[in-house]
């Protein structure tokens, strides 16, 4: 009997781990994606070399915001919702991308999966960030939960250490 319950424990919390892992949705301590449908505002940013435009943004919690990103710069740039933490362990992923060939100045390259050492896992598609090309436009919708720290930067190198970083006011 003794062993049992915690065998039990063990499968359920197992059980619902599977569920949250095939449900796909990402969420963060800062918040979520979320569709564009439920925007209740739309904040355009303007990326170019090296700034983003505005610098700092305000929002609520609860508050679901639609980003239109337009790169009016003439090289490539991150869109990347995090901390500062968050931003610095990102950023030497982006490295292992530039390195590898995966993203040029300009925009995204081929891919040496072999020469990465991860079986062809490497990807841009973390649900809190968007590259955008030059002269492109595109798109992130986010639901903010409360948060301090909240940042939104260029993690490609050097970006963010030029300067490309803004701050996100999340209040009540």
């Amino acid at each position: 009997m003794a062993l049992r319950t915690p065998l039990l424990l063990a499968g359920c919390l197992l059980a619902l781990s599977f569920d949250a892992l095939a449900d796909g949705a990402s969420t963060y301590a800062f918040g979520q994606p979320a569709p564009a449908d439920k925007a209740t505002r739309t904040v355009e940013v303007t990326m170019q070399d090296i700034a983003y435009s505005p610098a700092s943004i305000d929002v609520k919690a609860g508050e679901t915001v639609r980003f239109v990103l337009v790169n009016k710069g003439n090289l490539l740039h991150e869109f990347n919702l995090g901390d500062a933490a968050m931003h610095a362990q990102h950023q030497k992923e982006m490295l292992q991308m530039q390195a590898s060939g995966m993203l040029t100045a300009t925009g995204m390259g081929k891919m040496d999966h072999s020469a990465m050492g991860h079986g062809g896992m490497m990807k841009h598609d973390d649900p809190n960030s968007v590259l955008v090309e030059p002269g492109k436009t595109a798109e992130l919708t986010w639901t903010f939960k409360q948060a301090t720290g909240l940042e939104f930067a260029c993690n490609l190198p050097g970006h963010y250490q030029a300067g490309m970083v803004g701050k996100v006011h999340v209040s009540q």
